[in-house]
């Protein structure tokens, strides 16, 4: 199966520039975005062969994830269960026979580290949701059937110094703290595989985002802080992890996987 995640920046935004081309020319089988910034109501999309997914945000024009499959899941969950983290549509998890699927959109925890508390409280709880769907332990406490998850989207952090341009001076700053790195590799750690560095352990100057200042993405100065993560259970399967960093369109670029035997 073939597997495609892009924070869009906005998905209005994006639907007046590359949208339909990209999608058409990546022909993903499960198609995720995140920052979509906007209600279902709100767009207008023919994407044939297609369902679609929304989680919003209670604010109008902020965050936002979907999730475009063409198979139809068997339930889908548009939160993690707390009424708390759930108010920003940054979560829409999807069942199918063989697996889940997590589209995600990570808070950031914006200038001077000033929403790292909530960015702590998110990282548990999210852990903890892909943990239970794994073991098949539902957020509202019911059960389903154990199944590996493959998950993606915008994390909002650079894992280690390979995966930013300039690392030193950004240290300690919003995605690449002590704290967020910390909670990154307690994820990796409970169970999932990053599966870009697993194919690619050593490959340097492969970002996923670049600021819109400083001509960054012209001086490739940018971050991978977009990332698919599955089940160690199924990393064998894996066959590609690309980052797509000639496609424009958003201040983050597509990045696609591969697995096989799902």
């Amino acid at each position: 199966m073939r597997f495609i995640s892009w924070n869009v920046n906005g998905l209005r935004a994006v639907l007046k520039k590359n949208f339909y081309e990209v999608f058409d020319m990546l022909g993903a089988d499960i198609f995720a975005l995140q920052e979509t910034k906007c209600q279902p109501d709100q767009v207008e999309l023919d994407l044939p062969g297609y369902h679609a997914y929304y989680s919003s945000a209670e604010k109008k024009g902020y965050s936002g994830t979907v999730v475009f499959s063409r198979e139809e899941p068997l339930r889908v969950l548009h939160g993690l269960g707390d009424e708390y983290l759930d108010q920003e549509g940054r979560i829409v998890a999807c069942e199918f026979p063989t697996f889940w699927f997590v589209d995600v959109y990570t808070p950031n925890s914006q200038m001077e580290l000033a929403r790292i508390d909530h960015r702590m409280q998110w990282d548990d709880a999210f852990r903890e949701f892909c943990l239970g769907l794994e073991a098949g332990t539902l957020p509202d406490g019911s059960s389903a059937d154990p199944k590996p998850v493959i998950m993606c989207g915008d994390f909002n952090v650079a894992h280690n110094d390979i995966d930013l341009k300039n690392p030193d001076p950004n240290r300690g700053a919003s995605g690449f703290s002590d704290e967020e790195r910390g909670k990154f590799e307690e994820l990796l750690e409970a169970g999932f595989t990053d599966t870009f560095r697993y194919l690619h352990p050593d490959l340097a100057n492969m970002y996923t985002w670049w600021s819109y200042q400083h001509r960054a993405r012209r001086t490739n100065a940018g971050w991978r802080i977009d990332y698919f993560l599955v089940s160690n259970s199924i990393r064998d399967r894996i066959e590609s992890a690309t980052i797509y960093n000639e496609i424009e369109g958003s201040d983050h670029c597509p990045i696609g996987l591969e697995i096989a035997d799902l």
